[in-house]
C-alpha cells in the first residue's frame, strides 16, 4: 500500500495550518496514498510558550477537520501531534489516527517528554507545560497493524519492541527533531528501530523554518525492515510517497528469524499497562 508523509510548513495561524494540511491530504489521496501522516505540531508552532494558547479538547476543531478529510478521501489519517490536548486541566502532546469512515481509531499521548540539555546547543523542557501519556497506541488497517509514537518516543527501543511483539509491521513517529539532534540521530534512530524489530519505520517532520523559535530538522523519512532508507525529504515543504511492501518484510523475517530466536529464558521486555 502507498504511504504519504506530509512535511508541512507550519505558521502561527492555526486556521491556515489546518486548511493547508487538509489540502495536502487530499493531494496525497489523489496520488493513491491509503495511509497519510501529518507532522508533529502541524497546527501550531512548536514551543512550550505556545502549548497552552493552541490547546484544544479532543474532539475539537482540529480533530474534527481531520475526521472529515479522512472520511472524504476514504483513507487512514494520522494527525501528527494534531494539537496540544487539554484534558482535566493538564496538557498533552497528542497524536490522533482516523479511519476511512472518519472514526477515531487511536489517540497517542507522547509517553516520553522531551527534556534535554546539550550545553551550548539546545535546552528544552516539555515537562514545564506538558504531562506524559501512559499507554501504547496501535490500530489495525486492512494492510497491517500500525504503532504510534511521537518524536522523543523513538529513542526508547523498548517501546518499539513492544509494538513488534503486538504484531505491528509499521511504526509511525511524527517528530520535530532540531538542528542539533536531527543531523546526529534522526536517521540513525529510525534505522535502528527498523532493523532491531524487522519492520517499517516512518517519521514525519514539519518543514524547516529558519525564523521559528524552534527550528525543525525536516527530512521526513521511511526505512524498510532491512534498514534501508527508501524515501526521504529535504528540509522544505513536500509530500513524501513510498510503497510499503509487506512481502519484503515477511521475506526478511524468514531469512534472518531474530524474532523467533530471542532468548526469552534469559531476557524480556513486557508491556505493563
Amino acid at each position: 500500500f502507498r504511504l504519504a508523509l506530509i512535511q508541512l510548513h507550519v505558521s502561527a495561524v492555526k486556521s491556515d495550518n489546518l486548511q493547508r494540511a487538509c489540502g495536502l491530504v487530499r493531494e496525497a489521496s489523489a496520488e493513491g496514498a491509503k495511509l497519510v501522516a501529518l507532522p508533529e505540531c502541524f497546527n501550531s508552532p512548536y514551543g512550550t510558550q505556545y502549548f497552552k494558547e493552541y490547546a484544544e479538547k479532543i474532539p475539537g476543531e482540529s480533530t474534527q477537520k481531520l475526521s472529515e478529510v479522512a472520511k472524504e478521501c476514504s483513507i487512514y489519517l494520522i494527525g501528527g501531534r494534531s494539537i496540544p490536548e487539554e484534558d482535566g486541566g493538564k496538557l498533552y502532546n497528542t497524536c490522533t489516527a482516523f479511519g476511512p469512515d472518519g472514526a477515531l481509531l487511536a489517540k497517542h499521548r507522547k509517553v516520553h517528554l522531551f527534556d534535554i540539555n546539550v550545553p551550548g546547543k539546545i535546552q528544552f523542557k516539555e515537562s514545564e507545560t506538558l504531562s506524559p501519556g501512559n499507554s501504547f497506541s496501535m490500530f489495525d488497517t486492512p494492510y497491517c497493524k500500525v504503532g504510534l509514537g511521537i518524536c522523543y518516543d523513538i529513542r526508547f527501543a523498548e517501546m518499539a519492541q513492544i509494538y513488534s511483539q503486538k504484531g505491528c509491521q509499521l511504526l509511525i513517529y511524527p517528530g520535530a527533531f532540531n538542528m542539533t539532534t536531527g543531523p546526529a540521530h534522526w536517521e540513525l534512530l529510525q534505522r535502528g528501530r527498523a532493523v532491531d524489530n524487522q519492520l517499517y519505520v516512518a517519521t514525519v517532520s514539519p518543514a524547516r523554518d529558519e525564523k521559528a523559535s524552534y527550528v525543525a530538522w525536516g527530512h521526513s523519512t521511511v526505512v524498510n525492515p532491512w534498514g534501508e532508507v527508501i524515501a526521504k525529504a529535504g528540509s522544505e515543504e513536500t509530500v513524501v510517497y513510498t510503497d510499503i511492501d509487506l512481502k519484503k518484510l515477511a521475506e526478511i523475517r524468514q531469512q534472518i528469524p531474530i524474532l523467533s530466536q530471542k532468548r526469552c529464558d534469559l531476557y524480556g521486555v513486557e508491556m505493563k499497562k
